[in-house]
């Protein structure tokens, strides 16, 4: 082999894998889920995929699990799943969840609590979200947290992929949601 060709092919190598480099990175990004809030489908300490440009070409979706950076804090970044898009109206007693008029069935939810009875409409570009766990209470059902603009999600979780015998697709559980009529 001449030495052209092997300065050649070692720049091709260099480039491909810097275009891998470039495009993995501004295309997906690891989280890890450090704490108890999406249990049971998320555990502790799991290590999910998230599309980071899931949301360039449509809207987040109900039933989507999101990473978000923190609305009130921008250094913390967060993993909730969307309930309640732009223009819903999401309510709560108790132990149930309504969206526009049709009550959840949440079959990925351990023990439904909600901390206050609550009827909220999401404003124009944000979305309501709840943690799968509802023991814990950081999300949108809490008055003082509020919403997630659109600007603040990262991406869609859509894979676990730590530790291995936890790999999976995250489920958004479609049929949940599929009789909410949107508003």
């Amino acid at each position: 082999m001449k030495r052209s060709h092997l300065i050649r092919d070692i720049i091709e190598i260099v480039a491909i894998t810097v275009l891998v480099f470039i495009v993995l990175h501004f295309t997906i990004q690891s989280y890890n889920g450090d704490g108890i809030t999406m249990q049971p489908g998320l555990a502790k300490n799991e290590y999910v995929m998230v599309n980071k440009v899931a949301y360039k070409f449509k809207a987040p979706e109900r039933g989507d699990v999101i990473v978000f950076n923190n609305p009130h804090d921008t250094t913390k970044v967060f993993i909730k799943r969307i309930i309640g898009l732009p223009g819903d109206t999401v309510t709560l007693d108790n132990t149930h969840v309504s969206v526009n008029g049709t009550q959840l069935t949440e079959s990925y939810v351990k023990t439904p609590f909600n901390p206050e009875g609550k009827s909220v409409k999401v404003p124009a570009n944000q979305y309501f979200v709840v943690d799968d766990n509802r023991q814990t209470t950081d999300d949108s059902r809490i008055y003082n947290w509020g919403y997630v603009p659109k600007d603040f999600i990262i991406g869609k979780a859509v894979l676990s992929f730590w530790p291995l015998n936890h790999v999976h697709f995250i489920n958004t559980y479609p049929d949940v949601y599929a009789h909410i009529k949107t508003k």
